[in-house]
């Protein structure tokens, strides 16, 4: 099957940023995307920054230097871009400073040094918990803070990584007591949208969401595999480890906060009172639409659809309450929503919800049914601000899940 073209998600509007490498550019360095040619921005000369800091910051294999940029930095290389670009269309830069995204390999754009997954979703908490324990009420604290647990940084990889089905502890599926070591019979994947921190926070800073922005870089998609049997075990009574750490894959282009400002929208109204540092008059968040598809057979089936604005909690929210205790902010953490699920039928974000907890398989476009995800499948989630023509996109964030190799004895 051929590849989707997102062309369009990448109109001169939106210039994000990663991390590529091609034939002309063999070492990983900072581009950029501009409808399907990237762009490698070393090449490229920027009043904004001396020669010297250009090339430091632009053949490093990681966007983090350029994150602790200030944000009026970042606008000014756009803006650059855009300017030579509506001047002159691709004609305006160095030849050799192009190349086709079909010919380029994308990397994993920032050195993540934490990873938090939130649990922003209300709706996903009512289904969650509904199938899971026949009880849709949400956890105590979640119209209180965002909740959410610590991931691991090192199970982060780029957009079109394989991911191994993972073995692990769980609960027989004959419905004994027993407890087996096996390859999880239940891997699912979950529909994100994360915020990507530019400018650190000392530890011990304590930060309010209006103020949470200045540290905010850009944004990407995000899947968080998770094995919901191997989670269900370990959830009782801590959070999940192995159920989730075998993977997290994040789309290759940062789409910046500033390209989403005409995006911006309020979320739902606070239900009851929250802490100051939460506490946000605008209650900002973007309009943005995810979908997730699973391909298999060749062919993609849209499993759901859904909206990052319908989040009860935003992102600005998450920072603050991330460094509330007196953690610090680093540059390249990396604040998931946690799964983006909608109130309706076909606005769900994770198979979880999807099959009603494997009750109710789904069919896809090849015929074939699933409850969870089965060997080969390929996960393809892909997010987009306003418009299907004219908006801001993100591209595709997309894994394959293939076999576990064999447990060594």
């Amino acid at each position: 099957m051929a590849s989707p073209d997102y062309s369009h998600h990448f109109s001169i509007r939106n210039i994000p940023f990663g991390i590529a490498s091609g034939k002309a550019h063999p070492e990983p360095q900072v581009a950029t995307r501009i409808q399907n040619t990237v762009l490698f921005l070393a090449d490229l000369s920027f009043d904004s920054l001396s020669p010297g800091e250009a090339q430091d910051v632009f053949r490093d294999s990681s966007l983090n230097p350029l994150m602790t940029f200030p944000g009026s930095a970042h606008m000014a290389i756009r803006d650059s871009i855009r300017a030579r670009f509506d001047k002159g269309g691709f004609g305006a830069f160095p030849e050799g400073s192009m190349e086709d995204i079909a010919h380029v390999q994308v990397h994993l754009p920032i050195q993540v040094s934490d990873f938090i997954d939130f649990s922003c979703s209300l709706d996903h908490v009512q289904n969650a918990g509904r199938i899971v324990i026949n009880d849709d009420s949400p956890p105590p604290g979640f119209f209180h803070f965002p909740i959410g647990y610590q991931g691991r940084a090192s199970s982060v990889v780029v957009s079109g990584t394989d991911i191994e089905r993972p073995v692990g502890q769980y609960r027989s599926p004959a419905g004994d007591s027993t407890v087996v070591t096996a390859p999880s019979a239940q891997v699912d994947y979950e529909l994100e949208f994360a915020a990507v921190v530019g400018k650190p926070l000392s530890r011990g800073k304590r930060l309010n969401a209006t103020d949470a922005d200045e540290h905010i870089f850009g944004f990407v998609l995000l899947n968080d595999w998770s094995a919901r049997d191997i989670q269900a075990l370990e959830m009782r009574p801590l959070g999940p480890l192995n159920g989730k750490n075998f993977g997290t894959t994040i789309s290759p282009w940062v789409v910046t906060k500033e390209a989403l400002k005409d995006f911006t929208t309020p979320g739902p109204p606070r239900r009851v009172p929250i802490p100051r540092y939460l506490e946000d008059p605008e209650n900002t968040t973007y309009r943005v639409r995810l979908r997730a598809e699973i391909i298999s057979g060749g062919k993609p089936t849209v499993i759901g659809e859904a909206d990052v604005q319908s989040m009860y909690w935003t992102a600005r929210q998450m920072l603050a309450h991330a460094a509330s205790a007196g953690a610090a902010l680093r540059t390249g953490d990396l604040l998931a929503t946690g799964t983006v699920s909608g109130a309706v039928e076909g606005s769900r974000g994770c198979l979880l919800e999807v099959t009603e907890g494997g009750r109710l398989p789904v069919k896809l476009e090849d015929g074939t049914e699933r409850r969870y995800l089965e060997d080969g499948d390929v996960v393809s989630l892909a997010g987009i601000a306003g418009d299907e023509g004219s908006g801001i996109g993100f591209g595709e964030c997309v894994g394959k899940l293939v076999p576990s190799r064999p447990l060594e004895k």
